[in-house]
């Protein structure tokens, strides 16, 4: 079976995705539009963030450019949508966090930091939302009030923001992954090798994992297919993948010790696969969940491969480069978007 699958895909040849001009920092993809879970032609964003200060928004399915997000004096290292597609947010060295309006570009919110924002996110499952999460240089993981007076201008001045778990973050917060089981439940990243489950009504950890290198990527990962909306959590650490229960705090499911340093995961449930990146080649590798095997080689990239993501459907996987191209890998054997 693993053959069959290697044999239909592996021929086809990736869409690329030009527009930035230097290293890609992060890619993810919005949730599917409601509209178009049914429909041969699925519908969702991916966004990218850059080096050149320029996050660029894109058609999910084709990775037709639609806009670029003009504002940021600093290289952006994490860019999200929010889970009905109406809101994007990035994260920059300028020391600043914006969010955007992604159907007219419009900068709506500037939410000023002490030091560079390494990761953003939004509620997983919440329509236009009220709330983003920051952290990075600071070691701080702030949770911000969209609805409050004076959020757009100037540094925090109190009840605009507060900060979750004060101290607790020995070293700089590389990612935030917010629960899509459970509302009040965030993840952090961090480089001091721990990952970190948070419950905002006590602001406290309620679970901790340490991992066994430096952490590249940290994710979660749900798909239409795969039955549950709660997801996977994938987390790229030295040369080990975990994969943690969306569902359930702390809770790893597996782990799998490659041959190189890993610098991005992504899973597919409903495939039984795992993408993976690194910093050592050029080369997008795919992997078998259950047994752990190397299925296929992906060549394409000038550089580096520091970030991957599957689709909300599953059917295809993004990879972003240090080349500063984004390409889109199909990984089914079916006709999907622009493979027929």
């Amino acid at each position: 079976m693993a053959t069959g699958t290697k044999s239909k895909t592996s021929k086809v040849v990736p869409l690329t995705c030009h527009g930035h001009s230097r290293p890609i920092t992060h890619i993810s993809f919005s949730s599917l539009s409601p509209a178009s879970v049914s429909s041969s032609q699925p519908q969702y964003y991916l966004i990218s963030a850059c080096k050149d200060n320029n996050p660029m928004l894109r058609d999910g399915l084709t990775g037709d450019w639609i806009g670029t997000f003009v504002g940021h004096k600093g290289a952006v290292w994490s860019a999200r949508v929010s889970a009905d597609g109406s809101l994007a947010a990035t994260g920059s060295a300028d020391f600043s966090a914006k969010v955007w309006d992604t159907f007219t570009g419009e900068q709506l919110h500037t939410l000023q930091h002490n030091h560079i924002v390494r990761a953003v996110a939004f509620p997983a499952l919440q329509d236009r939302p009220t709330s983003l999460a920051t952290g990075g240089m600071e070691k701080k993981l702030r949770i911000w009030d969209l609805t409050r007076a004076g959020v757009a201008n100037g540094a925090p001045a109190g009840d605009e923001c507060y900060e979750v778990g004060a101290g607790e973050h020995g070293q700089t917060i590389k990612s935030i992954v917010w629960s899509a089981a459970n509302p009040n439940v965030l993840t952090t990243a961090c480089d001091d090798k721990t990952l970190r489950w948070w419950d905002l009504r006590s602001r406290s950890a309620i679970a901790t994992h340490e991992v066994d290198g430096t952490i590249g990527s940290c994710e979660l990962n749900s798909s239409i297919l795969d039955g549950s909306a709660n997801g996977t959590l994938s987390v790229a650490a030295g040369k080990t993948v975990y994969f943690f229960d969306g569902a359930r705090p702390g809770a790893l499911l597996d782990s799998k010790t490659l041959d190189q340093e890993i610098a991005s995961v992504a899973v597919c449930g409903s495939q039984r696969r795992f993408v993976t990146g690194s910093a050592r080649d050029t080369f997008v590798r795919v992997w078998d969940l259950d047994s752990g095997a190397e299925i296929e080689t992906r060549k394409g990239h000038h550089g580096p491969v520091w970030t991957s993501a599957f689709s909300p459907d599953g059917k295809l996987y993004a990879t972003g480069s240090e080349d500063g191209t984004i390409k889109l890998w199909k990984a089914t054997s079916e006709s999907y978007g622009l493979w027929k």
